[in-house]
């Protein structure tokens, strides 16, 4: 009986720069011995595993890409290689696999096909957010995106800043990058003044920006975030 491999759940870089800033070298060492990868999107995947240093040519990895466009009628399939005894890794487009993002479906499969699931060190911008931001940190919930609708996403800011006093809950969220600006204005017309904000922009990168506010010092001088990957946290 042939052992089964091992799924891998590898975390990438959250912004350009040295892999080795916030890839640990253990994490670098498992990438660079596997040989097979799942993928949300070709391109990018490959560009990492160069930068991260693997040992062999690009071209002779076996990749499979995984998205949202996916046909999710037989996920088994790109856990064949590790059903025939081959370690396999799920690489995240941006930070951690799994959280807001797709491999959650993966590794589902995995557990119900009886393959280990082995989770690396890496950034994630969510944990990263929160360590920073000051909030509390024994207790949050991440809400994935708001409503892009603005009646609808000023109807969950409330809901959201009642949970906060309610709860005693840091409200974690994020936003598509070109509405951070329309996600700001609607944070400092809806909430409290004294409603703390935390904003963290460009988590790890050159130009990380991350700090926290009340509402109304938010109104006074408001972040230049435009197109910038962000997060958002809310607490009293």
């Amino acid at each position: 009986m042939v052992n089964k491999g091992k799924l891998y759940l590898i975390p990438t870089p959250l912004a350009e720069g040295p892999v080795e800033m916030v890839i640990p070298e253990g994490t670098l060492a498992v990438i660079r011995r596997l040989r097979c990868f799942i993928v949300e999107e070709l391109r990018t995947a490959r560009r990492f595993l160069i930068k991260a240093g693997i040992t062999c040519p690009v071209d002779e990895l076996t990749f499979l890409v995984f998205n949202e466009h996916s046909d999710l009628a037989d996920l088994h399939q790109f856990l064949a290689a590790a059903a025939d005894g081959r370690d396999i890794g799920l690489l995240s487009e941006a930070g951690v696999p799994c959280v807001a993002d797709p491999g959650n479906l993966i590794v589902a499969a995995s557990h119900e096909a009886g393959i280990s699931v082995v989770p690396l060190t890496g950034p994630s911008s969510i944990l990263l957010a929160l360590m920073a931001s000051g909030f509390n940190g024994q207790h949050f919930s991440f809400l994935g995106y708001l409503p892009s609708d603005k009646v609808l996403r000023v109807k969950k800011i409330r809901e959201i800043e009642r949970t906060i006093r309610k709860k005693d809950q840091t409200q974690i969220f994020i936003e598509t990058p070109y509405r951070n600006l329309q996600m700001v204005e609607s944070l400092v017309s809806t909430c409290q003044e004294n409603t703390r904000l935390c904003i963290a922009c460009d988590v790890t990168g050159a130009n990380e920006f991350i700090l926290t506010k009340t509402i109304g010092a938010w109104k006074k001088a408001k972040p230049e975030i435009n197109k910038r990957p962000a997060i958002f946290l809310l607490y009293h």
